[in-house]
């Protein structure tokens, strides 16, 4: 895809969410003249510095990046405006933008964010609005000003959020619709073809940053509502529960009929897994994973581990 406005870009993102756009911007046509990123940070079992994804893939396409601790100061100013950029493209990039700095480019600062505004303003809108039951989602590009994800929309793109959705599949399916969101409306703002429309006053939430706490099973919520809980926080940070002194992380499960006291093993189905009593209904636990082992099926797991009918978890 080729831009009629190539345009002198500053894109500024961090995560594997942020990546598609950039690659994106740069099939258009667009010069990228510099790329923000969060610094490295240890990773993995090493604990060894690794860059961002959006580091990677800045520095194999030969892009300077920039990797600041803050944006605030006028030396920071300073090298943000001597990059001269027509626009600024920011995804997921994870640090507040000052004023001083949003006024520098002239067509502003674009921001693609994970969620129809203004519901899921915030850190977190993909995990919130499967936790939520949300029926659909999608990706909005906005002009961003002082306010947290309060500027007005440019584009959005909808999608559907499947009965089955989690986290990860429903994020890469947003960074996919997002980038060639992100092109068209820089285009159509450069060309004088969009005219930003303002948030709507209704209907505003806030996808409040995950805390690891709130991966903890409490059996007496509905079974609905566990399963939305796993589908959202099963990958990351993970959803467990505690059994003979571990921390058992659930991974797939399912929503079946059952009652009983919450938190019952009230029998194992055929396919090998415990199914266990909610505050509403029961759920099936097919996939399992044990301190320092990988996930599991149920029925594998429990052969030297098992749960009989009556166990109440913790």
């Amino acid at each position: 895809m080729s831009s009629e406005v190539p345009l002198r870009l500053v894109f500024m993102g961090t995560p594997d969410f942020a990546v598609p756009t950039l690659a994106a911007l740069a099939a258009a046509g667009h010069e990228i003249a510099a790329v923000y990123t969060q610094k490295p940070r240890p990773a993995g079992r090493g604990q060894k510095e690794r860059p961002s994804p959006v580091h990677q893939a800045a520095a194999a396409a030969g892009w300077p990046v920039l990797t600041p601790d803050s944006l605030k100061g006028e030396a920071a100013l300073a090298g943000f405006a001597a990059l001269a950029p027509d626009a600024a493209v920011v995804v997921a990039y994870g640090m507040i933008l000052p004023r001083a700095v949003l006024a520098v480019p002239r067509l502003g600062c674009l921001n693609l964010h994970a969620s129809l505004l203004p519901r899921w303003r915030g850190a977190a809108p993909i995990h919130r609005a499967i936790l939520a039951g949300d029926a659909e989602t999608g990706v909005a590009a906005m002009q961003m000003e002082a306010g947290l994800d309060t500027g007005p929309v440019l584009l959005e793109a909808r999608t559907p959020i499947g009965p089955r959705e989690t986290t990860p599949s429903l994020h890469d399916r947003l960074a996919a619709l997002g980038a060639p969101l992100m092109v068209e409306a820089l285009a159509g703002l450069a060309q004088g073809r969009l005219m930003p429309r303002p948030q709507a006053a209704e209907g505003v939430t806030y996808a409040h940053k995950i805390d690891k706490a709130e991966g903890q099973v409490d059996w007496s919520k509905p079974a609905g509502a566990l399963d939305r809980l796993v589908r959202a926080l099963g990958a990351a940070p993970g959803v467990w529960f505690e059994q003979a002194g571990e921390r058992v992380k659930l991974r797939e499960v399912l929503p079946v009929e059952g009652g009983g006291p919450p938190g019952t093993v009230l029998a194992i189905a055929g396919n090998g897994a415990p199914v266990v009593a909610c505050g509403e209904g029961a759920l099936r636990l097919d996939v399992l994973q044990r301190p320092g082992k990988g996930p599991m099926a149920a029925a594998e797991l429990l052969r030297g581990w098992p749960l009989p009918p009556g166990t109440t978890l913790g």
